[in-house]
């Protein structure tokens, strides 16, 4: 069992994109697509406005909210749900027993519902109450290499399907609870033949399962987990491929194959992490904290070394940079991070900033959530959005939690091209957005939506 900082935690180097596992360049296969980049393939293009009466191709009412992405595999776009408890207000959440969660797979040419399956929530669950009613119980985004999709339910267990809804298996990565109770939050990935969870909510634990049976190949325990529900992300390929987690106080590198510790470096200074690290490829980006930390680390670590702590030697650099919850993206040479109706663009090789902008017409709403459940409203943190920027062409778009939508574009100055809003939704918008090709794909609490240009 690793030790709470000299452990060595988890840090892959994911290729599966490269590797061709999907079955088209056109998909969104998980949370944040290609390797949790954020990034749309170069040949999708979006629409930069919409509305109920514009842009919108077509609207399908879910059976319950989530906090979960939709991802996009060939002509299905597949998101999760819950039902039956926690879906209103903190004084009247209904009885824990019945809460179910929902894998829902809809046409993403018409928008009409192919399939869905439902799981009774395991008990003891987690009770509805300040921040896990910020997110809900359906919050980590299904993954799929084309041939199986896969969700994680927390408490609930890891459950495969194929993409007709069969379940092909599920098993159990933990049952406990972390020590603020805030409930699962992080996405499977896949990596060749394993589906790797970050079970830190349920087990102080990162597992790699075997894709086509749910068998446990390794796991990874360490103290260290505690209160981690960023998803990981793959830096490099081949035998030199890191699984990247930040944690913490530190960010760790592992062997995706093994779960054995690569590396580890002084990360960002608070009691918790939730965003995703970035990578560039050679660069490990990671930015969070109540304080508002950023540091960029060189992956690879020390092969030959025994000491695997290479804060001095592979640090490249720290600054300030404000974010929580939200991911950040790497382009073209510059980082780009949101928090609380501001976008910060830093240089990626030196740190230094480029600007930090306020978007325009910032919706209160954005800071206190929309719709009518949630423990505190406010966040982890308070003023706190909860999905990620993409990056689509040149444009980026970010979703704020009353369902406000910026999109501006890509570049070392501000421009902002559109304010989007559909009126008729009330809810909160905690997922990050889905790209293929010219769809861009949004959830709310209460819908699924299809952007395309008409």
């Amino acid at each position: 069992m690793f030790s709470t900082k000299s452990a060595a935690v988890v840090v892959t180097g994911l290729a599966f994109w490269a590797a061709g596992e999907f079955a088209s360049a056109a998909d969104w296969p998980r949370f944040r697509g290609p390797n949790g980049s954020g990034i749309a393939p170069d040949d999708a293009s979006v629409p930069s406005e919409w509305s109920d009466t514009k842009n919108l191709a077509w609207k399908f009412e879910l059976p319950g909210p989530g906090s979960s992405s939709p991802i996009v595999v060939g002509n299905k776009v597949f998101v999760t749900c819950f039902s039956g408890y926690g879906t209103t207000s903190e004084g009247n959440a209904g009885k824990l027993e019945d809460l179910k969660r929902h894998l829902v797979c809809v046409d993403a040419t018409t928008g009409t519902q192919i399939w869905a399956v439902s799981l009774s929530a395991a008990m003891p669950e987690d009770p509805y109450s300040r921040m896990l009613g910020e997110h809900g119980y359906a919050s980590g985004s299904p993954v799929s290499d084309g041939e199986r999709v896969y969700v994680f339910y927390g408490k609930g267990g890891v459950l495969a399907y194929d993409l007709n809804g069969k379940e092909l298996w599920r098993t159990s990565v933990g049952t406990e609870s972390g020590p603020q109770r805030w409930g699962s939050g992080a996405s499977p990935i896949l990596f060749e033949n394993l589906l790797i969870v970050n079970a830190s909510e349920e087990n102080s634990a990162l597992v790699g399962l075997d894709k086509l049976t749910g068998k446990e190949v390794w796991k990874a325990q360490a103290d260290g987990l505690s209160s981690t529900w960023g998803t990981p992300v793959i830096v490099g390929e081949g035998e030199a491929a890191e699984l990247v987690l930040g944690v913490p106080g530190e960010v760790w590198a592992m062997n995706p194959r093994t779960g054995k510790m690569r590396w580890y470096a002084t990360g960002t200074q608070d009691q918790s992490y939730c965003a995703s690290v970035v990578t560039d490829g050679q660069v490990v980006y990671a930015i969070d904290g109540r304080s508002g930390e950023g540091v960029a680390i060189r992956a690879g670590g020390n092969p030959n070394s025994k000491d695997k702590d290479v804060t001095q030697s592979h640090t490249v650099w720290r600054t300030n940079a404000p974010g929580r919850i939200c991911s950040p993206i790497v382009s073209h040479g510059r980082i780009f991070t949101t928090t609380r109706g501001t976008v910060l663009c830093l240089d990626a090789t030196s740190g230094e900033k480029i600007y930090q902008e306020r978007f325009p017409s910032a919706d209160a709403a954005s800071a206190t959530g929309g719709g009518d459940r949630g423990g505190r409203g406010g966040g982890m943190g308070g003023g706190s959005d909860y999905a990620s920027p993409i990056l689509v062409g040149d444009k980026f778009i970010l979703v704020t939690r009353s369902g406000v939508t910026h999109v501006w574009k890509d570049g070392p100055e501000f421009q902002s091209l559109a304010t989007n809003r559909f009126a008729s939704d009330n809810s909160k918008f905690n997922g990050t957005p889905a790209v293929s090709g010219s769809r861009l794909f949004l959830r709310s609490d209460k819908a699924l939506y299809c952007v395309s240009a008409k």
